[in-house]
């Protein structure tokens, strides 16, 4: 769809349209799986289904069919069914039925919560089997541990890791790649609880080493005058972990910014940068600091375009107009080459079997669970997201030229989490029907109706509330993580050379 933004303010439009309608489209049809095995569950055991809705809301159509009111309503945001011999939860999903009805027993409850999950699991399998069959596009920094650019004074700097270090262990858990859910160097970190992180790699000329890096250890910023704001924090997510280092990966162009060096070379997006005047680029920060190191020199640039590799020289300057000097933690002037450079690199469809994709999910699942609960990880409730975030990932995913492969990735990742969250032994989710099941079971006798409506609506609200709480860090999130509105943005602009010609010799 890239093609609709060449058609200005209108083809942007139409995109932004398109891309949320996909959005839509993909998380509800996951949540209505979910609760289509409730209802098929439900069908088998015999229960009475009052209905069964597509997204919440006023009706926007309905129709009883077989007894069952099917209806679509007005807030697309996944469905419902309504099963008056469960828990019931009319507050939640409309009035249910209040005739006389026979009870179930604890077995059918029991059945009937967990089909949800199953379904859910079952999604999950069928987009890892497509995931198989297409190739999921990995980016060299998922594919590696090989250490491609280390901050200056970071952490990592300090500690002695040098760009080239082959990362093995992160507090002695072996690592498969620098990104990723899993066996990754960056949720080593993120999920270190120690005071030093313990890393093991392998230098080419030295062999494996054994290295502590102090996450602390980066260097002090000034308070700022004024404290922030408590409104700031309600939207800002807590810091994760860092030590200033990235994965390798080929600098790759994303765009070029008009009239720029870059531009008037006839540097070009995609264009992969593997050399500045013969140097190897491991990362998309060592360009400019080869800039930065050679002013006003010419760099002649290895690009490979289209398999084919070429020279292109080009002279950074310092940008026409901008205001690096307030935005700059060095408040100096710098000279670019006037590109954006692509986050992610080049991507190559990579085969991963629905096993493994599956197991991955479980143990990030579980390695999740197990750092927000313990007193000594940096993980909290805040880093979660909600649908808002859910949904903003998606969004970005379509965006992407391989858009659709990530898309029916990350929705294996995401109909696990639905799952298995499920799963979990809280009223008004499928797990504490199971609870509840097995507790009417054991004690031959179902919960009390009062108390069974105080307790789910209590948990209720604490669900509610969950979502809003997780919803705020999203949109605070989408709106730069609640910053104070005193931040400044990079604002640069390139003038071409007539209008440099035309510029003041003073000026020029």
């Amino acid at each position: 769809m890239a093609w609709l933004s060449s058609l200005g303010t209108f083809g942007e439009m139409i995109r932004f349209i398109i891309l949320i309608l996909e959005v839509i489209l993909v998380f509800n049809l996951m949540i209505v799986v979910h609760e289509w095995g409730h209802f098929l569950a439900a069908r088998w055991r015999g229960l009475k289904i009052d209905k069964f809705y597509i997204w919440f809301g006023k009706p926007i159509w309905k129709k009883t069919i077989n007894g069952v009111e099917y209806g679509l309503g007005s807030i697309p945001a996944g469905g419902f069914v309504a099963l008056p011999q469960m828990a019931p939860m009319g507050g939640l999903e409309g009035e249910a039925s209040t005739e006389q009805l026979p009870p179930i027993t604890p077995l059918d409850k029991a059945i009937v919560a967990f089909a949800g999950p199953l379904f859910s699991f079952m999604l999950a399998c069928a987009f890892a089997v497509s995931v198989w069959v297409v190739g999921k596009p990995e980016s060299e920094a998922h594919t590696t541990t090989v250490v491609g650019y280390v901050a200056k004074d970071s952490p990592a700097s300090k500690a002695g890791i040098l760009p080239g270090d082959k990362i093995l262990k992160v507090d002695g858990q072996p690592v498969k790649r620098f990104e990723g859910l899993v066996d990754s160097v960056r949720w080593g970190v993120v999920a270190s609880e120690g005071d030093k992180i313990e890393v093991e790699l392998e230098r080419a000329d030295k062999g494996v080493m054994k290295m502590e890096i102090d996450p602390k250890a980066w260097p002090k910023i000034e308070e700022k005058a004024e404290p922030a704001s408590w409104w700031s924090s309600v939207f800002k997510r807590p810091e994760l972990r860092t030590v200033g280092w990235e994965g390798q990966m080929t600098p790759m162009v994303g765009g070029v910014a008009k009239n720029s060096p870059a531009d008037e070379a006839g540097i070009k997006p995609n264009d992969l940068v593997l050399r500045a005047d013969g140097r190897p680029l491991r990362s998309i920060g060592d360009l400019g600091d080869y800039i930065r190191a050679n002013p006003g020199k010419s760099i002649t640039l290895d690009i490979e375009r289209e398999g084919k590799v070429i020279q292109i020289s080009v002279l950074p300057r310092i940008p026409d107009k901008n205001n690096l000097k307030e935005v700059t933690e060095d408040h100096q002037e710098y000279p670019m080459v006037g590109v954006a450079w692509d986050v992610e690199g080049k991507r190559t469809p990579t085969t991963i079997t629905p096993w493994e994709q599956i197991s991955d999910a479980v143990r990030h699942m579980g390695n999740l669970v197990s750092k927000l609960i313990s007193p000594k990880s940096d993980l909290s409730p805040a880093h979660m997201s909600g649908p808002v975030g859910v949904g903003r990932l998606y969004y970005k995913l379509f965006q992407h030229p391989d858009g659709w492969r990530l898309v029916l990735w990350f929705s294996v990742v995401f109909n696990i989490n639905l799952a298995i969250l499920n799963m979990m032994p809280f009223p008004v989710l499928d797990g504490g029907h199971i609870t509840m099941a097995i507790a009417e079971a054991i004690r031959r006798k179902p919960p009390q109706g009062r108390i069974l409506e105080y307790v789910q609506t209590a948990c209720a609200l604490m669900l509610f509330g969950f979502i809003i709480f997780v919803t705020l860090k999203d949109t605070g999130d989408i709106f730069g993580g609640g910053k104070d509105s005193g931040g400044k943005a990079l604002k640069i602009e390139w003038l071409s050379k007539e209008q440099r010609a035309a510029l003041p010799a003073a000026g020029a």
